[in-house]
């Protein structure tokens, strides 16, 4: 039931997301996977309607943060305020004790409130005030950026850019998509008109059912493999982290379920790859002054690392 459900929340983001069936599934593997996802493209091309399509295909509750340059850590993780009458402080909760938030052009605030996401992101609680408190489950930030636009942009860190399970891009869509994009606009059929095709509990299943997929032993040491080659690389200064393996490993299961497989494959580790760790990836000043990219970088690496054969479930 849970993959049934799984494929009808991927057929309706792609009636409202057109031509764009990648990029639909990426953001379905990392909500499967429990992980979040970096959007990173130029303005336009449907990063916010890609974050509102899945927001609204779920029946969770939704945050939404638009960074700006004075945007503030307690608008992100909430503020105290103090009753006049009693002296008691009163902490109001912000957009990130939601089940989806939407980190709307994360790179246009400082990095002191970049700063704020980093706790909830990696361990699912929020500091504020002097309190703890843990976010609902299931949690997801889905950030969007523009990577051409510096004027009042702030890069992120290397540190922010590793709590993202996966960083895409949109692309520009093919002209027959873009038709059909235009016309449903013009017919008023949008985002606004989508309705939750899964619920909580649901998709908490399907998170169990995905965090459940055999990773075999041969597929370990072939993801360990390829994060060992970016470390060795000569044209990398920071190659692909602990923390990049176990994204790598649950990215794999996560893609590996939407195939309807119980198992992991290779094939799954090389399509999920290039989202999950070129972004984490560091190019040495040689090679980025040879304008060679993390993502060509990255291919070389997992070209150089032997496929391990096919295998079943049971091997």
């Amino acid at each position: 039931m849970s993959a049934e459900k799984i494929s009808a929340l991927l057929g309706q983001m792609e009636r409202v997301i057109y031509g764009k069936e990648r990029q639909c599934r990426f953001a379905v593997a990392a909500l499967l996977a429990g992980g979040h996802l970096l959007v990173e493209d130029v303005p336009g091309v449907g990063k916010t309607t890609l974050a509102l399509t899945l927001a609204r295909s779920l029946d969770l509750s939704f945050g939404r943060i638009q960074f700006t340059p004075d945007t503030l850590p307690g608008d992100v993780t909430g503020y105290a305020t103090a009753d006049l009458r009693t002296g008691e402080l009163h902490f109001h909760a912000g957009p990130v004790m939601n089940h989806i938030v939407l980190a709307d052009e994360i790179n246009r605030t400082s990095p002191k409130t970049q700063a704020s996401l980093l706790e909830v992101m990696e361990e699912r609680q929020v500091t504020a005030e002097g309190r703890t408190l843990p976010v609902p489950e299931p949690f997801m930030v889905i950030a969007t950026e523009n990577p051409i636009e510096f004027a009042g942009t702030y890069h992120l860190p290397e540190a922010q850019l590793d709590r993202f399970l996966m960083r895409i891009s949109m692309g520009y869509p093919a002209q027959k998509e873009e038709l059909a994009m235009l016309s449903a606009r013009l017919a008023g059929r949008g985002v606004a008109e989508l309705s939750p095709v899964l619920s909580r509990e649901e998709l908490l299943a399907a998170q169990r059912e995905t965090a459940n997929v055999t990773v075999n032993e041969a597929i370990g040491k072939y993801i360990v493999g390829i994060a060992d080659e970016t470390r060795r690389s000569h044209s990398l200064t920071l190659g692909a982290s602990p923390r990049a393996v176990l994204a790598l490993a649950r990215a794999s299961q996560a893609w590996a379920y939407l195939d309807g497989r119980a198992y992991v494959v290779p094939e799954d580790v090389q399509e999920v790859a290039p989202a999950v760790l070129s972004h984490r990836l560091v190019v040495s000043l040689d090679a980025s002054l040879r304008k060679i990219t993390a993502g060509e970088i990255l291919a070389e690496c997992i070209r150089r690392m032997p496929v391990p054969p096919v295998f079943s479930a049971k091997s």
